[in-house]
């Protein structure tokens, strides 16, 4: 699975502010709806809010990765945030978040959907690549940044196992 294949250059979105952990999800929903406009902002809105009141989706070290499953899609689409300011995400570390990477998934998983979720977070545990998308101040080299970085990324490198 590539990166690629799931984020599209016009899903990414370098130097966003965001004035708090809810915006962020509205600004995600917007760039998700990017690349199928049939599925709603509001839709997606809505999803992310739901899955982030079972559990929070930091994944610690200032990055996080709202995910949900939306009704009327058959493919995995992600969005890339980096804020130019970070916010309070609820993290476990306590630490806030400066880099998002936001996903839609099927209602119904499948072993590609489930491959695509743990590349995100493989790629979100990567220090080298965080600290590398930190130091960008463009959307299109923090697409480059983030697909390059994506292919080096060793998969068992520690991922996220449970489901959307």
């Amino acid at each position: 699975m590539s990166l690629e294949k799931i984020i599209q250059p016009d899903g990414v979105l370098c130097n966003a502010t965001a004035r708090s952990k809810k915006h962020c999800l509205e600004i995600l929903s917007e760039l998700l709806v990017r690349s199928d406009p049939d599925i709603s902002s509001e839709l997606i809105f809505e999803c992310l809010v739901d899955r982030e009141r079972l559990g929070c989706t930091s994944l610690d070290k200032g990055a996080a990765f709202p995910h949900c499953r939306v009704d009327g899609i058959d493919a995995s689409k992600a969005a890339l945030m980096k804020l130019s300011e970070p916010v309070d995400f609820d993290s476990a570390d306590g630490e806030p978040v400066d880099l998002v990477i936001g996903m839609v998934v099927p209602m119904q998983l499948d072993d590609e959907h489930l491959a695509d979720i743990n590349l995100v977070t493989r790629v979100l545990a990567d220090e080298g690549l965080r600290a590398r998308l930190r130091g960008i101040n463009s959307s299109s080299e923090l697409y480059k940044a983030l697909v390059d970085g994506s292919r080096l990324v060793a998969p068992e490198a520690p991922c996220l196992t449970n489901s959307a």
